[in-house]
């Protein structure tokens, strides 16, 4: 039985049409009939998330999983503002979130009811699209919140696709589950015919006939590169193509980008590219951005299926509306039987010292050393990567040849955790998750979760602060760093992990990390597991700048 308020009957059977299988809902009483409607869908699984935040970015882990819409539902009031991180961060990874909020009947806004807010328009900055369903009295207005959903879920799929809001108004009584089946909507599809491919002919040809050519792979989704490992390993030979773990496939051999900066740093004029193919999103190196951004006066060329300007080099001259798969596949048929430049030669005499020295250094124990162990532990290893921000993932770009999920989108530390819960939930093999003190307890609500999976592996790297702003240059000069600004404490996980059933375990030397790091990569373990790692913040950047300013002396 269903609810038998129309608009939420709409809103479900359209949800069913256009494919959702998974529901994040949150407890409420006024999204009480829309979460009863999901879970009486055989179709839809629910998830069940206390914290919204929390729910927000546990949404998010699935959607990475098999890139498929999923919905967020909560109730009225500030349940809403909650999202808003989550939806701004899957805003600027192209993830397909459909956050649904009740609401009080639009005669109740600003009228001192309890849970009552602005609703409409409260995401419009991170999301695609938001509507407001009404509650429908005619055939008319039953079209109209038909064409509403129809509207909204079209915005979420176009192009790269990206997170929407519906809004749903319910007046009293919400609780009447009486109507026996849902009403059998009309789904309007959309169909992106590809576009023409001349201009894109024209300039893969340019690009041929570059003598220094580079390609740059920002984040993306590990799908839209499915098809492209001919592609990719051809141009890779040809050109330079740099791209971190966030975009790279297996095959490609990773680019220590930022190591390989360093050691040009001063003669960059020496190796500036001549043409520039910009795809995907951000990049973590920042010493890319600023190596980019002395490219005045070259060809670059940005590709995205939006066809929008993110003009990260700030010299952008063209914007090309394409898929990646389509790019590459031009680009590669333009350089059919040509030989490798003399571009390409310059920068893999580059990169092959460094990646003997990424493969040869052994650091002393310290949160390096952990992500370096996790990765050899895991090499052979069916199992999947989530990196949370800030120095997790500056480490394990320098180890991985794996892709890597991160939420880069917005880079902020909360969410992060919730992510990976989320993930871990929809896929089957071993999720391991790389996270920092600041962004774990943050978010530490993600174990507070009756979704929790044996999957899950947590590496903590606990240093007793935020370790990032120890590497940034003049801040050990204030003398607010240690207390206002690093977020200092003397926390440990234990405890949150015995009231959630996560099996804990920690370290605090190299001999406890070598046997914590066996028990983490057991595939058989019935219970969540996580690794605590207790390391010292001054070791830490000791080891790291041992490990970039050592190599350069020897390159040197």
């Amino acid at each position: 039985m269903f609810s038998n308020k129309d608009n939420i009957n709409i809103l479900t059977a359209l949800l069913v049409k256009w494919g959702v299988k998974d529901a994040v809902v949150c407890p409420g009483s006024r999204n009480a009939a829309i979460v009863h409607n999901l879970n009486e869908c055989a179709e839809i699984d629910c998830y069940p998330v206390t914290d919204e935040r929390s729910a927000g970015f546990f949404a998010l882990g699935i959607s990475q999983v098999a890139d498929e819409p999923v919905v967020v539902c909560v109730t009225s009031g500030s349940a809403l503002l909650n999202v808003a991180p989550a939806a701004a961060e899957a805003f600027y990874q192209h993830r397909k979130l459909i956050i649904i909020s009740a609401d009080r009947p639009i005669s109740m806004i600003d009228q001192l009811q309890g849970q009552t807010i602005r609703q409409t328009g409260a995401l419009d900055h991170v999301v695609r699209k938001t509507v407001t369903l009404p509650e429908p009295h005619d055939e008319t207005e039953h079209w109209y919140c038909n064409r509403l959903v129809n509207e909204v879920l079209i915005e979420m799929t176009r192009g790269e696709g990206g997170p929407v809001h519906i809004n749903v108004p319910i007046s009293e009584p919400l609780f009447d589950f009486s109507v026996d089946q849902l009403p059998d909507e009309r789904r309007i599809t959309l169909h992106q015919v590809e576009p023409d491919v001349i201009d894109l002919h024209s300039i893969a040809f340019d690009f041929s006939q570059a003598l220094r050519p580079m390609i740059l792979i920002g984040q993306t989704k590990p799908e839209n590169l499915v098809d492209s490992l001919d592609n990719l390993t051809a141009l890779d030979d040809y050109g330079v193509l740099l791209a971190e773990q966030l975009a790279q496939i297996d095959a490609i051999t990773p680019k220590h980008i930022d190591e390989m900066l360093l050691s040009i740093e001063g003669e960059e004029e020496d190796y500036l590219p001549d043409f520039i193919v910009y795809m995907g999103d951000t990049f973590v190196s920042n010493r890319l951005k600023a190596f980019l951004r002395k490219t005045k006066g070259v060809r670059t060329v940005i590709v995205n299926r939006d066809g929008e300007l993110h003009d990260v080099t700030m010299h952008a001259t063209d914007i090309v509306q394409a898929s990646i798969d389509d790019t590459l596949s031009e680009l590669r048929m333009a350089i059919y039987e040509k030989h490798p430049t003399d571009y390409h030669d310059q920068w893999q005499a580059l990169l092959k010292p460094l990646i003997l020295h990424s493969e040869s250094y052994r650091p002393d124990f310290s949160q390096m050393s952990a992500v370096r162990d996790l990765f050899v532990k895991t090499t052979n290893l069916d199992c999947q990567y989530q990196f949370a921000n800030s120095q997790s993932i500056r480490l394990g770009l320098l180890y991985s040849d794996h892709y890597l999920y991160c939420n880069r989108g917005v880079n902020g530390i909360e969410g992060s955790l919730s992510t990976a819960v989320g993930f871990a939930s929809a896929c089957s093999e071993p999720l391991f998750c790389v996270i920092g003190d600041l962004s774990f307890f943050y978010d530490q609500n993600a174990l507070w979760n009756e979704n929790l999976t044996s999957n899950l592996r947590i590496l903590l790297l606990n240093n007793g602060g935020g370790g990032i702003f120890s590497h940034l240059p003049g801040l050990k000069d204030s003398p607010a760093l240690e207390n206002l600004i690093i977020g200092a404490h003397g926390a440990n996980a234990r405890s949150i992990c015995s009231g959630c059933g996560v099996h804990y375990l920690d370290a605090h030397n190299q001999e406890e990390l070598e046997y914590g790091m066996e028990e983490l990569a057991e595939q058989d373990s019935l219970t969540p597991i996580l690794l605590e790692v207790f390391t010292d913040g001054d070791e830490d950047e000791r080891v790291m700048r041992d490990f970039l300013f050592g190599n350069r002396k020897k390159l040197n």
